[in-house]
């Protein structure tokens, strides 16, 4: 059966969660539970720790260390992050179920983004396959591996909704429509969590609840400032979908909303979120989120900060210390009531229970499992495919693309094109430096061409590290000769450029999102020896590349692929793979149009009223349009849209209308098309986009080959939060959008009349 939520079809991926308790049994067993405990031990449960000290070596005896382990030993840590190694986390797990007066056992979460030690593409790449059933896939193979070393949370997937590419966490996320990002939030969390009985599924956690996306200026930890409207339609439907999946976790966010921090805000975690979608599990503070109230000019103190973040509703304090040292205080004297914290011990018991952690504590804790699962043949094959499908194909004229498999000198050019960590891309804490195959070994594999390799300028300056900024290269051209004279005497040449893993990401917000450094000046030097080039795009974030559109023959999309990525990307060049994906984030000319979305409002003055008018909604020195729209993507061969119809040119409460197209592959090859349908309300309570997609489906064509697609509209297809502060239809007149991308589509009309 379809899942429904906030107006949005959610497709047929089902949870395969079978529960381990009664919804009965598992109350009475809870409530018994925290009836033994002491006010002390449940404020221990709301107290997550970061791994503070080697447990394969003694035991701290002084310092915070040592204080921490005191309470680890006293029965007041609910769960540790960043520990991993099945001999590390059954140590710890001994300590609280073997040493401490209730032997309640611990959870321990870790930053599993895109894979644990082997690498998928960032989210924002995968995002690009448009393939749900892959995302679920790459998800629960990162939860399988992640299980096998002893951890049992991930803090995933980021459902964050971003407009502004200047901001780094894009990476992290599904793009910029709703839509979509609300499948893929879904996809993500029952990839995760599966069947939890099982030791290959792990909690998932959905953050960062609210608004973390619309950071003023594309700034981390920056305000947000949105309206209802905004926060309605596009911020929340991903959160729900995470919801609706049966996510056990969320995180609330770094940033302010409406002048109040996230962390300690009621609204969002008690009104809507446990009120409003009934969630049953328990939300998590972003590190130091509580204690950060100070700072925001929020909370007096720290104790002040734990009292509103646990009447807010923040379950779970990460690394501020806030509850453990002050909860027991504040109960007493009445600044929290005692049934306040009982429901958020609650929550976290009943999620421990549901993971099966009280049946047997050590389920993932298996030493040999560890050995024979982590890195296995499997997962490089998953991850392989997963980098292919993520590709997208931006430009190929003359088509250059794909390269011929011989007779042909190539010159490779860049330093991302050796690099075996950059790939990797940022959010791969467990994963091993230089582990990625290089887009130079994977070209290395086709025999029977010429391949001169020249690193041309390096990106970054040093060892990015994850914590540190990473400096760019905006001065050494030391290499441009090496790649010059390299590109003078090839028949083609490879280009790999963008941005280092670590150049984007949490922290790594740009206000240039251009090539960083000095690879447009090398870009531009090897075009004028040599314009046959193919620019392969490394970054985590949307490029502003006016300059390479209007000059490079052919450029390729590839994002930080993962531990695969020079084999995926030498077969989607050599044509072994027809690329497939398509964007889900636009692309603008440049950074003075961020934020720029397909689902625009359409103004007052969306165009000129006359020729030379300039009194409308545009630039006077830019195009207003994008450069590559939302859903966009070549191929190596042709699609032909025609022959639109609807079954009918109205529908009213209870019906509905099937919209047909046919598709032709008139190209040379057999290609996949991601067929999509938008929508456009024309009037309404509340103003609408011009554009919102609303269905897609995947589609396969042999040369020749025609296909009819057909989607369907009713009213949860056109519902949003209206001006009566509730989701629903409103009568009125729509059009429908069908093709490749948002912007190249054929379209009818239709009426709703309730």
């Amino acid at each position: 059966m379809a899942l429904f939520i906030a107006g949005l079809h959610l497709g047929s991926i089902t949870a395969q969660t079978k529960p381990v308790y009664s919804a009965v049994s598992l109350d009475k067993k809870v409530t018994s539970l925290l009836k033994k405990m002491t006010l002390e031990e449940k404020v221990g449960q709301l107290n997550q720790y970061n791994g503070f000290w080697d447990v394969t070596g003694p035991s701290p005896k002084e310092g915070q260390a040592a204080k921490k382990y005191e309470n680890l030993k006293k029965g007041l840590v609910g769960s540790m992050l960043n520990v991993k190694g099945v001999k590390e986390v059954r140590t710890l797990q001994k300590i609280a179920v073997e040493q401490t007066r209730l032997g309640i056992p611990l959870l321990f979460g870790f930053d599993v983004i895109h894979g644990y030690k082997t690498i998928s593409p960032i989210p924002l790449a995968e995002a690009a396959s448009w393939d749900l059933q892959a995302i679920q896939q790459s998800a629960a193979m990162a939860a399988e591996e992640a299980g096998a070393v002893g951890i049992n949370w991930t803090f995933a997937p980021m459902v964050d909704i971003s407009r502004d590419a200047r901001w780094g966490r894009v990476m992290e996320g599904a793009g910029e429509d709703t839509y979509l990002g609300s499948l893929i939030a879904k996809a993500r969390v029952l990839g995760f969590q599966g069947d939890l009985s099982s030791n290959k599924n792990i909690l998932a956690c959905a953050k960062h609840f609210a608004g973390y996306g619309f950071s003023e200026a594309g700034r981390d930890y920056n305000t947000v400032d949105i309206g209802e409207s905004t926060l309605q339609n596009i911020v929340f439907p991903p959160f729900k979908a995470a919801v609706d999946a049966g996510v056990r976790t969320f995180m609330n966010s770094f940033n302010e909303l409406d002048g109040i921090p996230a962390t300690g805000n009621a609204y969002l975690q008690r009104k809507i979120l446990k009120g409003d979608w009934g969630f049953q599990g328990f939300v998590v503070s972003d590190w130091g989120s509580i204690m950060e109230m100070q700072v925001h000019g929020y909370a007096k103190d720290l104790k002040h900060a734990a009292e509103l973040a646990i009447n807010a509703g923040s379950d779970m304090d990460m690394e501020s210390s806030a509850y453990v040292e002050h909860l027991v205080q504040l109960v007493r004297e009445g600044k929290v009531k005692e049934s306040t914290l009982d429901e958020a011990v609650k929550r976290i018991l009943r999620t421990k229970f549901v993971l099966g952690l009280f049946d047997n504590p050590y389920k993932y804790c298996n030493e040999e499992y560890e050995k024979t699962t982590v890195g296995k043949a499997e997962f490089h094959q998953q991850v392989l495919e997963m980098a292919k499908k993520s590709m997208v194909l931006l430009k190929n004229k003359d088509e250059i693309l794909p390269l011929k498999k011989s007779g042909q000198k190539i010159a490779l050019i860049g330093a991302l094109a050796a690099d075996k960590t950059s790939p990797l891309g940022s959010w791969r804490l467990a994963a091993d430096d230089n582990t990625a195959v290089s887009v130079l070994e994977g070209l290395q594999a086709y025999k029977d061409n010429q391949l001169t390799y020249a690193k041309g300028a390096d990106v970054a300056l040093g060892e990015p590290k994850f914590v540190f900024e990473t400096k760019i290269n905006t001065t050494d051209k030391s290499g441009f000769e090496e790649a010059i004279t390299a590109a003078k005497n090839a028949d083609v040449v490879i280009m790999v450029l963008g941005e280092h893993g670590l150049q984007s990401g949490e922290g790594r917000s740009r206000t240039d999102i251009g090539l960083p450094g000095v690879q447009q000046e090398l870009l531009e030097a090897v075009y004028a020896v040599n314009p046959k080039i193919v620019l392969v795009l490394n970054n985590g974030r949307p490029l502003a590349l006016p300059w390479a559109d209007e000059h490079i023959p052919a450029i390729v999309e590839a994002w930080q692929l993962g531990t695969q990525s020079g084999n995926a990307i030498a077969q989607v060049l050599y044509g072994d793979y027809n690329p497939s994906g398509k964007l889900p984030m636009t692309f603008p000319r440049n950074v003075a149009q961020v934020p720029i979305y397909y689902n625009h409002k359409n103004t007052g003055r969306p165009a000129a009223n006359e020729p030379e008018s300039v009194f409308w909604s545009h630039y006077i020195d830019e195009e207003h349009t994008p450069l590559y729209p939302f859903g966009f993507g070549l191929s190596y061969t042709k699609f032909d849209y025609s022959d639109l119809k609807l079954s009918s040119s109205s529908f009213k409460t209870n019906g509905k209308i099937e919209v047909s197209v046919t598709i032709t592959n008139t190209g040379k090859v057999a290609g996949k098309e991601v067929v999509q349908m938008y929508i456009r309300d024309l009037f309404a309570s509340v103003t609408r986009p011009v554009l919102e997609l609303k269905g897609f489906e995947m589609i396969e064509l042999q040369p020749n080959e025609s296909k009819k697609v057909v989607f369907t509209i009713d009213e949860k297809t056109i519902e949003f939060y209206t001006a009566n502060a509730k989701w629903e239809a409103e009568a009125g007149d729509f059009k429908v959008f069908v093709g490749g991308s948002s912007a190249q589509t054929v379209q009818a009309n239709f009426q709703f009349n309730n």
